[in-house]
């Protein structure tokens, strides 16, 4: 599947700008029966190098990775990009925003994730801060591949 990224230019008089469509991959492998089989993940940046990850580091707290914090952390990344862009179209570039994610698995589904941002904006008040975190969420491309599957729930505050 090749999603189309659309990034919206929030300038006054600035219209939509799409552009070309990008894809990314990455490799999932598992080895064995649920709770004592062992899998890896690769991806092809080399980020993800036959990344271990098991049964404990899923559903135990275990050292190590699991799909949920993959998630979680595509889900950060996206949002700060997203807003830091929705911010620097209306004229507020930020010195940060810096975004965590907290995804939540229960009784085998994901239903949720809660984001919370701060940032450092020159200018810019703590209300009219949460505001353009808001609109901007909307303009997240992971938020809106998520939304429909779960309740995505945000806090945001100047740091």
């Amino acid at each position: 599947m090749t999603l189309g990224v659309q990034l919206a230019r929030h300038s006054a008089g600035e219209s939509n700008t799409t552009m070309a469509a990008i894809e990314r991959s990455a490799t999932g492998a598992w080895q064995g029966d649920l709770k004592s089989g062992k899998g890896q993940i690769d991806a092809p940046s080399g980020v993800l190098s036959s990344t271990p990850f098991t049964f404990a580091t899923r559903f135990e707290n275990a050292k190590g990775t699991n799909p949920e914090e993959l998630i979680a952390a595509a889900h950060a990344a996206c949002f700060s990009m997203a807003f830091s862009n929705f911010l620097s179209g209306k004229g507020h570039v930020p010195d940060e925003i810096s975004t965590k994610a907290t995804i939540s698995l229960e009784n085998g589904s994901i239903n949720r994730m809660h984001l919370e941002t701060t940032g450092r904006v020159p200018g810019l008040d703590e209300a009219t801060f949460k505001q353009m975190a808001e609109e901007a969420e909307k303009s997240c491309p992971v938020s809106n591949l998520l939304r429909p599957g779960l309740t995505i729930s945000l806090d945001a505050e100047l740091a």
